[in-house]
Formats: structure tokens, sequence, C-alpha cells
């Protein structure tokens, strides 16, 4: 493409410098003034022919043939290349956009990220890194500058029509992170709607807007600035807790991570204690707590704890060691 634009270029100025030269050719030849050089100039090359602007000496003959010769082969390969140009640009943002349709309708069980400013590309990105597909839905495309290699409905996330562009009737998960609360509000309501059984994760940005969103039909509600606030002050309160919890969840890092494993039907350790699991001892990892199928999770849990199918397993490890563990987790 950038190789095409190059010549389009080199061709579009050899058109200018050809009419350049005919215009002031008439201007000292025939001694014409500006505009009646360039009329010349333009009807030749053009091959338009309406009328000689004044009758030719026999060397505004001469110069004619030869601008004729020149000038026509140069202006026919410059319409043409523009006209390719065109169509190529017109074809590809079409095969493009068939593409990016294609390959948003071969996805399932992914995510819908609502919003592509900070906090979405944040989103973005640690789906990225853990290998999670996704689509961003977003409607002001400078905000998508700086996109990479990211499927993008472009469209309002408040309408159901854009939802389902995206997907959502196939997504086990949504997140909107929109400007406002009450975008997020109509995300949450359109989302539910089409899809009863979604996971919904929503941003709220004043007080209040928290219970809204969850009558909404939203499954979690985040607040930034509660978060924010909280970190900031356990930070001052407790660092060495808030060091110890932003290594363990750290994108990329792969000293230690905290993981949540699901213990899938026929695993292994269906049925079998912590201790019989020797999870430590063989596969150092630590159990740091089990959220049953009953809703309950029980924290730091003792070796007598048996693991069942369906748990979800929140799991202290290096990656390499979390896993073999996930292994162990899955179905045979």
């Amino acid at each position: 493409m950038e190789d095409f634009r190059k010549k389009l270029f080199q061709v579009l100025s050899l058109v200018l410098l050809i009419t350049a030269f005919g215009t002031i050719g008439y201007m000292v030849v025939e001694g014409w003034n500006f505009m009646d050089s360039l009329y010349m100039t333009v009807i030749t090359i053009s091959t338009t022919g309406y009328r000689e602007v004044h009758e030719l000496s026999s060397k505004g003959m001469i110069f004619t043939i030869v601008l004729t010769v020149v000038g026509v082969g140069t202006a026919l390969i410059a319409f043409t290349t523009g006209a390719r140009f065109i169509l190529e640009g017109e074809l590809r943002q079409i095969f493009g956009r068939k593409k990016l349709e294609r390959k948003i309708k071969e996805l399932k069980d992914h995510y819908i990220i609502c919003g592509y400013g900070r906090m979405g590309r944040i989103i973005a990105r640690e789906l990225q890194e853990e290998g999670v597909q996704f689509v961003v839905v977003e409607k002001d495309p400078a905000a998508l500058e700086e996109k990479k290699d990211v499927l993008v409905v472009m469209g309002d996330a408040t309408r159901d029509h854009t939802l389902k562009e995206a997907g959502i009737d196939k997504a086990c998960g949504l997140i909107s992170v929109l400007p406002n609360d009450a975008e997020n509000l109509f995300v949450v309501l359109s989302a539910r709607g089409l899809n009863p059984n979604i996971l919904i994760v929503a941003r709220a940005m004043e007080e209040g807007s928290e219970q809204k969103l969850l009558r909404a039909g939203a499954s979690k509600v985040v607040s930034p600035y509660l978060i924010g606030g909280l970190r900031m002050a356990h930070t001052v309160l407790k660092p060495t807790v808030v060091d110890f919890i932003e290594f363990t969840t750290k994108s990329g890092n792969i000293g230690l991570q905290m993981q949540e494993v699901t213990v899938q039907d026929g695993s292994i350790l269906i049925g079998r204690s912590l201790e019989a699991c020797t999870v430590g001892d063989d596969w150092g990892v630590i159990i740091v707590a089990i959220k049953q199928t009953t809703g309950e999770t029980r924290f730091n849990p003792t070796h007598q704890s048996v693991i069942k199918a369906g748990d979800i397993l929140i799991v202290l490890g290096e990656i390499s060691k979390l896993k073999r563990f996930e292994e162990m987790a899955k179905s045979p």
C-alpha cells in the first residue's frame, strides 16, 4: 500500500510538472497570457479539444504535438492510477469489514469491552496477556488510534444492534467502562435483556450508582475511586500486605502469582482432601481459599477439606507449577 501511494504521488507530480511545462511553453513560444496558456495546456493533455485559444504558429504547432505525445500518456496513467487507488481503498475497506464481521461471528465464550478509554485499554491488555478472546465496542474513532490486534465494533454500546454485532448472544462476559453511569446503566439493561446468563461487570463513577447498576442486572460493580482510595489508605497502613497483593496479582510476573482454578468433572482431585492431594509438597502451590458451588467461600481451608466438582480454588504459586496444577483440575 505504501509503494502504491508513493507511485501515485510520483505520477501526480509528473502531471503537475507537464502542466507547468505546457503553460510556460505557450507563454514563451506564442506569447500568450497565463490563463490562455494554462487553458490550452489542460485541454491538450486531457484530450478535450474544445477550441484553440488563438491561432497557432508553426512553432506552436510543433510544441503542441510534443505536449500531446508526452502529456496525454502521462495524464492517462495518472487517471488510471487514481481510479485504481480509490477502487482498491474502497474494496479493502469492504473486505476488511467483512473479515472483521466473520472473525467476530466465529467467536464463542468471549468478552465484550464497552469503552476503549484508559480503563478499557488496561482491561484489553490484561485479557490479551492471558490469551482471552474479546471484542471492543467504541464509538469514538480517535480512541482507537493506538489499538493493536484488537477486534473492534464501531458503534454505540447502548444500542442493542451494536451489542448483537459484538456477539452478545455467544459471549460469556461483558465489561462496561463507558464515561458516565447513565451509559453504563443502559448497557447493563441491554446486555441483560439480550443474554440473561452473561456475566456483567460495570463501572460506577458516582455514589449511589452501584445499587442502581446491580438492580439493572449487573453481576458486579466496580468503583475506581473507592478502590483507589482504599488502596492508597492500605499502602500507608499496611504497606507489606499491599506489596504482596500487587506482586501476586501483577500480570506477567513469573515469580509468584495468584490464580483461580475450577475443578472440572472427572478431575483426579475430586473427592480427595488437601492432605491426600499433597499440593504443597508435590506441586509446590498453596490453596488459599475454596469457593464451593453453594456460593460459600472457605478461606485458609484445613488439610482435611475435600475438593468437589465445580469448586473454584484460589491457588498461590509459581506460574509453571500453577499450570501443572490446572491440568490436574481439568477433565481427563
